[in-house]
């Protein structure tokens, strides 16, 4: 920056400053009724009207930007100019993607199955033999009531 330049913009906002200086001691012989009023208008003098800058210069100084930043990280001038991205909508499967997605899993599915059933069976088995068989009487004796045989008695 130049020091000309420098002294300009202090001189500036010494003047700026004694101004203020000036409102703030004419308002403390007022009294405190006029230092609301008056307030107000002081920062309405001390206050520059805001500059506004064009969306062309905007998007001057962004590039710029961003072109320095693609330098600083070695990139290339090209790589670093903003290309809006296409917004992706929903993602869709093709029938035969589905299709082989859903064979697949009926296969995982069947061979769950069949890994199951190869455990369970065993245990089926094992429970059948493990109960003691009942005794079994002839069909002609299950017609007959059981009797049974006192000592003494001459059959």
């Amino acid at each position: 920056m130049d020091t000309s330049k420098i002294l300009i913009d202090l001189r500036a906002e010494r003047d700026r400053i004694n101004q203020a200086i000036s409102v703030l001691e004419s308002l403390e012989s007022l009294g405190s009724a006029s230092l609301r009023r008056t307030a107000t208008t002081t920062r309405a003098l001390a206050a520059r009207p805001r500059r506004r800058m064009s969306a062309a210069a905007r998007k001057r100084i962004s590039e710029a930007a961003k072109k320095r930043w693609a330098e600083q990280k070695g990139r290339t001038a090209l790589a670093a100019q903003a290309v809006p991205k296409k917004p992706r909508g929903r993602r869709t499967m093709s029938a035969a993607a589905r299709k082989r997605i859903a064979e697949a899993q009926r296969k995982r599915w069947a061979a769950r199955r069949k890994a199951a059933a190869k455990k369970v069976m065993p245990k089926r088995a094992e429970k059948r033999s493990s109960k003691k068989p009942t005794p079994k009487r002839p069909r002609a004796a299950l017609s007959q009531p059981i009797t049974t045989r006192t000592p003494g008695s001459g059959q």
